[in-house]
């Protein structure tokens, strides 16, 4: 009896709610089928950006630096003599030929006296000058050379700078004195197809 009576209320319940045995719709409509799409993105574009380059000009740029020739006439200063000079931009000192080289010590401070050969009167000038310091030259032929540096004021043309050189034996050159690029270095721009530029 209590089973039936169970059945019965369980049936009144479903009927009261009106939750019978039936189907269940869903409530909601189904996505469109273009959201649920997968996002795809665009093939990436190549920007071509045109950069405009300014050529410097010959002369210098912004530098305004001055041409110069593969040889040029030097002064250098205390004494006054003028050289033809090699220019030479692979070398990275200047260097100078002299004679008689001797390192002398005064008053606890180095020195070293040479003499130049002046080219204009063939006469032999000696000099002193304070001791800056000994290098080695690595030669490409030969054994390596140790020179002794002293400080010249080097005149060519308008330019004029306080330049160390190298004291070695030049003989075997055509010119006696080479320029390198202590002295070339935002100075000055070489035209190795010109000689003698600098009047």
């Amino acid at each position: 009896m209590y089973k039936k009576l169970a059945i019965q209320s369980f049936f009144l319940i479903f009927f009261i709610t009106g939750c019978y045995l039936a189907p269940v719709k869903p409530t909601q409509k189904p996505l469109p089928q273009a959201i649920c799409k997968p996002l795809v993105c665009p093939a990436p574009k190549v920007i071509k950006k045109i950069v405009e380059v300014q050529i410097p000009p010959k002369t210098g740029s912004k530098l305004n630096l001055p041409i110069i020739g593969e040889v040029e006439k030097i002064q250098i200063e205390p004494s006054g003599i003028t050289y033809d000079a090699r220019i030479d931009t692979g070398a990275e000192s200047s260097s100078i030929h002299a004679e008689n080289i001797q390192l002398i010590e005064r008053d606890g401070e180095k020195y070293v006296t040479f003499s130049l050969r002046d080219p204009a009167t063939e006469t032999m000038v000696k000099l002193e000058r304070k001791y800056r310091r000994k290098v080695l030259i690595k030669q490409k032929v030969g054994k390596h050379e140790r020179r002794y540096v002293v400080t010249f004021w080097l005149s060519l043309g308008g330019i004029k700078e306080l330049v160390d050189v190298t004291l070695t034996n030049r003989s075997d050159f055509d010119y006696k004195l080479l320029i390198g690029r202590n002295l070339l270095t935002d100075t000055a721009i070489v035209d190795v197809s010109r000689r003698h530029v600098i009047k």
